[in-house]
């Protein structure tokens, strides 16, 4: 499936200027939603990519999966599209050919986890040709503000050990199980977690779904609502390196084990 590769980009810095004068400013720090105003202006035809604030972690480089928040406005009417700072769920963004557009490559590859990166692109390259445009137009402009929480191999998993395995003698209503006792950062409830796991349906023991099938790690954020139940307590005081096995009761149990891999304290 082929990548839209748009004509031009214009790199530019937080200070910089669009096209024709027109650059919407930013405000908030990373990690919380941002509070973008639009100019009255028009944007232009070029998709453009501005750093609004650099980070000091590791660089994404080609190949990664980037996990990052983002929130998406139509510049016109700065009219909310979408953002995952009310869902509390970052997007993972696998660079697989198949649904990312060359701007999103430009504006996350090459980028120091904790960056913020605004992109302004009609909506046709923002999104990619094989994207629907749900609500918009492909002439409309969108402004994306991207919060990079880090880059990751897809096959990223706890050093020196195996793929996690749902264990035969786990069953719905136990207690959370620690496989793998990590030395890591401490997780803690309110923070993004950064897992791979795969999950298993009861009593078949059935994989029906699984970060690996997903194409590599994903990210949660640790609240009510944002993950299921049975992950707040599970995860919460474990460390970066725990491998843990959980089981979420319910109509339909489900079974999982989850490599911890990173996080990203709360806010």
């Amino acid at each position: 499936m082929r990548l839209f590769w748009p004509a031009v980009f214009m790199l530019t810095t937080s200070c910089g200027l669009a096209e024709d004068g027109t650059q919407p400013v930013v405000s908030g720090s990373f990690g919380s939603k941002p509070v973008v105003a639009i100019p009255k202006g028009k944007p232009g035809r070029t998709p453009r990519i501005t750093v609004l604030s650099v980070g000091s972690g590791r660089r994404t480089v080609p190949g990664d999966v980037v996990l990052a928040d983002v929130d998406i406005r139509r510049w016109s009417g700065n009219q909310p599209y979408m953002n995952t700072y009310d869902v509390n769920q970052p997007t993972t963004v696998v660079f697989d050919g198949r649904q990312v557009s060359e701007t999103w490559r430009q504006s996350l590859i090459g980028r120091p986890a904790g960056s913020r990166i605004m992109l302004v692109s009609p909506a046709a390259e923002a999104l990619g040709p094989n994207v629907p445009l749900t609500g918009v137009s492909p002439g409309d402009t969108l402004v994306f503000v991207f919060d990079i929480l880090g880059g990751y191999p897809p096959d990223a998993r706890l050093v020196g050990r195996t793929l996690p395995i749902v264990p035969t003698d786990l069953t719905p209503g136990a207690p959370p199980r620690t496989l793998i006792d990590g030395s890591g950062r401490e997780v803690v409830a309110g923070a993004k977690v950064v897992v791979q796991y795969v999950a298993a349906a009861w009593p078949s023991r059935t994989v029906v779904d699984s970060s690996y099938r997903r194409g590599g790690p994903s990210a949660f954020t640790l609240k009510p609502g944002a993950v299921p139940g049975a992950w707040l307590d599970a995860l919460a005081g474990r460390r970066v390196g725990s491998r843990v096995a959980v089981a979420a009761p319910g109509d339909d149990p489900v079974l999982y084990v989850i490599d911890v891999l990173d996080t990203i304290g709360a806010r």
